[in-house]
C-alpha cells in the first residue's frame, strides 16, 4: 500500500493508485512482484519496462503527442508518478448517446488516427490499444493516450499493423456497428504516418492471419 494513495485500479501487471502530488491529483502506476519468477530475475525484468514504459510516454511527449506527463521515476519500487486525465475513455464515451452521433464519431476516430500515425512516426509501438487506453480530456475534448505499460520502441512494419490489429479487434468485439469509423480512424492514420502504406498493406497480411486462426480454432 502507497502511502495517501486510493486504489483504483488492478491489472495483470501493476496496480494504478490517485494520489495528491505536488498541490494536484496524480496517478501512481506500481508493478508488483510476479512470485513464478525468481526474484532477481523479477526485478530486473521489471524495472527494464518501468523504464521504457516512461521513456515511450516521454518520447511522445517531445513530439507533441498527448500523453500523460510523467512526474517521477521510481525504478527501485517500480513506481510511475504520472498527470491524472479528468475525462472519460472512449470506451465509455461510445456507450453514450452523444457518441453515437456520427459527426462525434467522425471527429473523434479523426483525432484517434492522428494520434496513432504520429506515434507510429517516432517507432512508439503501443501493444495494448483499446478503446479504454484512450481518453477524452474533459476539457478540450481531446485524445490522450495512456497505458503504455506494454511499450516498446521498434521500426518493423510488422509491430505498427499488429498495434492497429489490435485496436481494430478492440473495435469489433466492445462496439457494434463501428465499422465506418474504425475506417475513418485508418483513413486519417493514412494522412499522418509516414508510412502508412506499407503498414496498411501489412495490416491485410495480420487481418488474414487472424481469420485463418479464428477458422481453425
Amino acid at each position: 500500500m502507497i502511502d495517501n494513495a486510493e486504489l483504483i485500479k488492478q491489472g495483470a501487471e501493476a496496480k494504478v493508485y490517485l494520489t495528491p502530488y505536488l498541490q494536484r491529483k496524480a496517478i501512481i502506476k506500481e508493478r508488483f512482484p510476479k512470485t513464478y519468477r525468481h526474484p532477481t530475475l523479477d526485478k530486473k525484468l521489471t524495472s527494464r519496462r518501468v523504464i521504457q514504459e516512461a521513456r515511450c510516454l516521454n518520447r511522445c511527449q517531445k513530439a507533441q503527442i498527448d500523453t500523460p506527463t510523467v512526474y517521477l521515476v521510481d525504478v527501485d519500487r517500480s513506481l510511475i508518478y504520472m498527470e491524472h486525465i479528468e475525462g472519460c475513455s472512449v470506451r465509455e464515451f461510445l456507450v453514450t448517446a452523444e457518441g453515437q452521433v456520427p459527426e462525434r464519431q467522425t471527429a473523434l476516430a479523426g483525432e484517434i488516427g492522428r494520434a496513432l500515425g504520429l506515434m507510429h512516426n517516432i517507432d512508439v509501438v503501443h501493444g495494448d490499444l483499446t478503446t479504454s487506453n484512450l481518453l477524452m480530456r474533459e476539457e478540450s475534448g481531446s485524445v490522450v493516450l495512456i497505458d503504455f505499460g506494454l511499450s516498446y520502441v521498434s521500426q518493423l512494419i510488422e509491430d505498427k499493423a499488429v498495434d492497429l490489429y489490435v485496436l481494430e479487434r478492440a473495435f469489433i468485439s466492445t462496439h457494434p456497428n463501428t465499422e465506418v469509423m474504425f475506417a475513418q480512424i485508418i483513413e486519417a492514420y493514412g494522412k499522418s504516418c509516414k508510412a502508412s502504406k506499407q503498414i496498411l498493406k501489412k495490416l491485410e497480411d495480420v487481418r488474414l492471419r487472424g481469420r485463418k486462426r479464428s477458422m481453425l480454432g
